[in-house]
């Protein structure tokens, strides 16, 4: 959809700033009250869901132009969905889909930053959408038995994700996520060398045309190999799969999982019991992608009625944020034996963002890093003596951050753990 067909919805907008914090009944102290982390840092309307909202309006009706001031603030944003969610507490309206068709408008008429571009250009030549790190030869599969889907048959197929296969340092997860599997009964494929980016992140940049091209071209590969579920371990791969393939009817009923998922339901079912102590305290952070933004797609065709209030025919069911993946992750690590949970103030849908989304990371990369402070901060003041989330991207940010700030947290991804109790 184009900017123009979210008039609607920007000019709704009543600046109540009820996307810059969480709601008041969640608000558990004075120190973790803020859910977007672009209007935390800048501290300027302009920077918040709202503030973009009529910026949006001001370039339909031509009040502005694409400048420079406006394209920081435009980058500035993880993306995270946040405002989003806090906005819908009580308004019927989207806040995140205007945001990304401003981006979509900004590669259309050739504002684009130069990283931006770099990442891009390397997807369309079948890379990563990442910035790899030197290899020396070696792949995240190698020493692996596993099946090759490209080769034979499959009906479950492991995708591992650009930021995990060109990050040797999470390679670990990716490999324990296979000897799970392995150990539980299940047999998957992977595509391993010829395993394509599932183009998710081209869309929270702009790149619309490339992003469709891309998930195009990845479900003609699915369905050549027979596959009917995919599995992954990457929050930012999981919402792609099952959220964006689906916003524009390209899931033709592939059944998408996180390995959450799929390990929760193993260890209910029995077929994986971890067994040996994890003796950690931890607290859960809650990827962007996995939870408010991994909520299942809601398609509607309809009409808005003329009107002060905004009401729909037929009804509009909106995404909140409350149906993302927050039970399977933590009911993994509450099955782990020795292991004791602490939550943090912000959680599920009001998750603060790591600070590698949106490609703030590869574009600002202090700001991530800000962002990323921040979380490890609500972390400590858990009393918690590791993070563990569920997406390589938070977990590369954090290790990084943490490094920069001397923080004694150690950081895991959810199947780490898993893998030490039940190999």
């Amino acid at each position: 959809m184009a900017l123009t067909d979210f008039q609607g919805d920007m000019e709704t907008c009543c600046r109540c700033s009820a996307c810059k914090f969480i709601p008041l009944e969640n608000v558990k102290g004075y120190n973790n009250v803020n859910v977007c982390p672009s209007i935390a840092r800048y501290n300027f309307h302009a920077y918040s869901g709202g503030g973009r909202l009529a910026l949006g309006v001001a370039l339909l009706e031509k009040e502005i132009d694409y400048s420079e001031k406006l394209l920081e603030i435009i980058y500035n944003c993880q993306m995270c969905g946040a405002c989003d969610v806090s906005c819908k507490y009580a308004m019927d309206m989207d806040v995140m889909e205007p945001i990304v068709a401003i981006r979509i408008d900004c590669v259309e008429k050739g504002h684009i930053p130069p990283a931006f571009d770099k990442l891009v250009s390397s997807m369309r030549k079948g890379g990563p959408l990442t910035q790899p790190k030197p290899l020396d030869g070696h792949r995240w599969f190698d020493g692996l038995k596993v099946r090759d889907c490209g080769q034979q048959k499959t009906e479950i197929v492991y995708h591992a994700g650009c930021r995990t296969a060109h990050n040797p340092s999470m390679w670990k997860t990716a490999q324990s996520t296979l000897k799970l599997l392995q150990k539980a009964g299940i047999d998957p494929g992977i595509a391993g060398a010829q395993e394509q980016c599932c183009g998710g992140r081209a869309y929270q940049l702009g790149y619309k045309t490339d992003f469709l091209s891309q998930a195009e071209a990845y479900m003609q590969r699915l369905k050549k190999a027979g596959v009917k579920t995919l599995i992954t371990s990457c929050a930012e791969c999981y919402h792609s799969f099952k959220v964006l393939y689906e916003q524009f009817d390209l899931r033709n009923g592939l059944e998408v999982l996180h390995s959450t998922e799929y390990f929760a339901r193993l260890i209910a079912e029995g077929a994986l019991i971890p067994r040996k102590s994890v003796a950690l305290n931890v607290t859960w952070h809650d990827p962007c992608h996995l939870g408010r933004l991994g909520e299942p797609y809601i398609h509607w065709s309809g009409k808005q009625l003329p009107g002060h209030i905004r009401l729909f025919d037929p009804p509009r069911e909106f995404r909140r944020g409350t149906y993302g993946t927050y039970e399977a992750p933590r009911a993994v690590l509450n099955s782990l034996p020795g292991l004791k949970l602490k939550e943090m103030d912000r959680t599920r849908e009001y998750s603060w963002c790591c600070g590698a989304g949106g490609g703030v990371h590869e574009n600002n990369p202090k700001f991530a890093e800000w962002t990323a402070a921040e979380r490890l901060r609500e972390a400590s003041s858990t009393g918690a003596n590791a993070i563990i989330t569920a997406c390589p991207g938070c977990e590369a940010l954090f290790k990084e951050c943490a490094a920069e700030i001397n923080s004694k947290l150690q950081i895991y991804d959810v199947v780490e753990l898993l893998a030490e109790a039940a190999l």
